[in-house]
């Protein structure tokens, strides 16, 4: 196959776990409601309820870039500034990561797919295997579970389709499934959980933009007009909040806009094939499960031949450097569920299997990766406290 000609990028970066990332959301809420033995690592005011709505596929850089199209959420950007998601910056891992107030070193959901321990069979996250126990996969008690038992009522509130699914068990449990299956429905639902109750926790999570950006690109009217609806969404939340409550708006990861000519083809590459075992991962963040021996030809030969397009490191590499949490912090015994090598995209590169991953391999947008655009999520806030200086 042709060679693509190395993309220029932004540097990567590392999550910013225990000062101002996804994994201190959660906690930083539950210390606001008075919930005891929580870290407020955000600094959050004091509340009797917050609502917090997870955009997904809303990156801080995009929305700045779009914010004509969302004047109510442009008009909380300037007392706001990001937080990042985890690693990989994916959907699994961003939701279990604010289900757990846990970095993914702890909670074990690395990613959009892994190998199962073992039989080696790609285990995908968001179609759950039915004899995975989601209890067991993953071992941390949910924010949802800590609210609950100190006396604040939990709502999560999103599409009926995610009920009592695997990963929403694994992610969730603990917490009150409301379906909604539209906007309208969203604003609603969220209305009456807040008044429901005197203490009050809600996730209300709306997906509709990242299939956008994903089929579209970030950069497309498909995904900016529909923000003009998310904003809607959000400024509507706000419009129902009783006097005692707040509204934080953010997102599990931002999204980078890939092209034909920035595609590598990964699972046909004689290159990249000796001694892989299993694919996993996906287009911007791959895991590489090697056969016995081979890890440090594989991990020397993705470096060469991806060199320019994206960072390749070992396992280990990514522990020692914080990708998954605090080193001290990271469960060890959960980390062989991740790949003996680590590829994280540049640019505007996708690192795309079209065989085994024939839909994934022809979006336009994808994330997953360390740069700005995939790391940075927003934290805005609104309510009777909106005024009390930057957030994050």
């Amino acid at each position: 196959m042709t060679t693509a000609q190395p993309p220029a990028g932004p540097p990567l970066e590392t999550p910013r776990y225990g000062t101002a990332s996804l994994a201190d959301l959660g906690p930083s809420v539950l210390a606001s409601l008075g919930v005891a033995g929580e870290p407020n690592i955000l600094g959050l005011p004091d509340t009797r309820r917050a609502c917090v709505l997870l955009v997904d596929g809303l990156g801080w850089q995009a929305l700045l870039a779009n914010r004509a199209h969302a004047p109510f959420l442009a008009s909380l950007v300037e007392a706001s500034t990001p937080i990042t998601a985890g690693f990989p910056s994916t959907t699994a891992t961003s939701l279990t990561t604010v289900g757990t107030g846990a970095a993914p070193g702890r909670h074990g959901v690395f990613g959009y797919q892994v190998a199962l321990p073992g039989d080696g069979a790609v285990f995908n996250h968001l179609r759950w295997t039915a004899d995975i126990d989601p209890l067991t996969w993953q071992p941390c008690r949910t924010t949802y579970e800590r609210a609950e038992a100190a006396g604040v009522a939990t709502a999560y509130i999103a599409a009926s389709a995610y009920e009592g699914g695997g990963f929403t068990r694994a992610s969730a449990r603990g917490s009150r499934y409301v379906p909604a299956d539209t906007t309208t429905e969203l604003v609603v639902r969220a209305e009456a959980a807040l008044t429901a109750a005197d203490r009050a926790y809600l996730l209300v999570y709306h997906s509709e933009l990242d299939l956008l950006g994903h089929l579209h690109g970030v950069d497309s009217p498909h995904w900016r007009h529909h923000l003009g609806q998310v904003d809607r969404l959000a400024e509507q939340l706000a419009a129902v909040l009783p006097a005692d409550a707040v509204l934080y708006v953010t997102a599990d990861h931002g999204m980078v806009d890939t092209d034909p000519q920035g595609r590598i083809d990964v699972e046909s590459d004689p290159d990249l094939t000796a001694g892989v075992r299993v694919l996993a991962g996906e287009p911007r963040a791959r895991q590489v499960y090697t056969r016995p021996g081979a890890e440090a030809d594989v991990l020397a030969a993705w470096r060469e031949r991806l060199a320019g397009h994206a960072t390749v490191v070992s396992r280990a590499e990514a522990v020692e450097a914080g990708w998954f949490g605090p080193p001290p912090t990271v469960d060890h015994e959960l980390l062989v569920r991740v790949g003996d090598v680590l590829a994280v995209a540049h640019g505007t590169t996708a690192l795309v299997a079209p065989r085994r991953e024939r839909v994934e391999s022809q979006l336009v947008g994808h994330h997953g990766s360390l740069t700005p655009q995939e790391l940075h999520v927003p934290l805005l806030r609104s309510g009777p406290l909106s005024g009390l200086g930057p957030l994050g």
